[in-house]
């Protein structure tokens, strides 16, 4: 299934009308079954499915540690890939009753189908110590994402999300329809070869809200920024938990939220 889905539409001015092709961002169902239970429906952009399903199956605190997951396959007779099984590696076993969510997870929503707040309670690794960035590397990482954000492009309906480390090295960026969805595959991207992340800084395409705080956290990730807004749980949960927000990270400064001390002096 493409990332993306030509639709005809009718460009409209005060002058004109005019037919044209438009590339839409393409929105499918994603079904997670663990033990062949369905645990929740994700509502994403195809491709590096297995990252995302990796990576949600560790921030949603299903498994500990990648090395818990055997793989991640699609589940025979399904032509389409919609539908995915998380295979746990030998002698670790979980109820899938646990981690059942019951309404889909919509591209907006990181938290949909949570019974309440007490099930969003943050079980966190001691984040690192590190790393401490300069004001002037941070404010050259959107750019650096944006350049690789070829369904945004193409459609301007994408988030984006990057990992990078303390020198400003890319370890990975991924796409998605939902901005929850981006931070899921680009962990799911490292970790599958990386464990712990590290002395990283996560880097996403819009606000850092209460679930991609709680995701990074999960993941271990100390500093996360945003280039737009910061919410007030995102923020009251980082500074519980020792980690560094970072919003407005746009043009020539950012605002510091929390956990200063990983920003050196200008």
């Amino acid at each position: 299934m493409s990332k993306t889905t030509p639709w005809k539409v009718t460009k409209t001015s005060a002058q004109n009308r005019t037919k044209a092709t438009d590339q839409l961002v393409t929105e499918a169902p994603l079904e997670l079954r663990l033990g062949g239970t369905p645990l929740a429906v994700l509502m994403r952009t195809p491709g590096d499915d297995a990252d995302l399903l990796r990576g949600f199956a560790i921030t949603e605190g299903i498994v500990l540690t990648p090395t818990e997951v055997a793989g991640v396959v699609v589940v025979a007779g399904d032509p389409e890939q919609n539908r995915w099984e998380i295979m746990l590696a030998a002698g670790v076993t979980v109820d899938p009753e646990q981690f059942r969510r019951n309404l889909y997870s919509s591209s907006s929503c990181g938290v949909c189908g949570k019974a309440s707040i007490d099930a969003l309670k943050v079980t966190a690794p001691e984040p690192p110590v590190g790393p401490e960035l300069s004001p002037e590397l941070i404010l050259s990482l959107p750019a650096r994402m944006r350049e690789l954000q070829e369904t945004f492009a193409l459609t301007g309906g994408q988030h984006g999300a990057a990992v990078f480390q303390a020198d400003g090295t890319l370890l990975a960026v991924r796409e998605d329809v939902g901005r929850h969805n981006a931070v899921d595959k680009v962990i799911g991207a490292l970790a599958a070869n990386r464990w712990p992340l590290g002395e990283v800084m996560l880097l996403v395409s819009g606000r850092v809200s209460f679930e991609i705080v709680q995701k990074a956290a999960v993941a271990g990730i100390p500093v996360i920024g945003g280039v737009s807004a910061a919410s007030s749980l995102a923020v009251e949960l980082a500074d519980e938990l020792g980690l560094t927000v970072i919003g407005f990270l746009r043009d020539e400064s950012f605002n510091v939220y929390t956990g200063g001390r990983r920003v050196m002096a200008g």
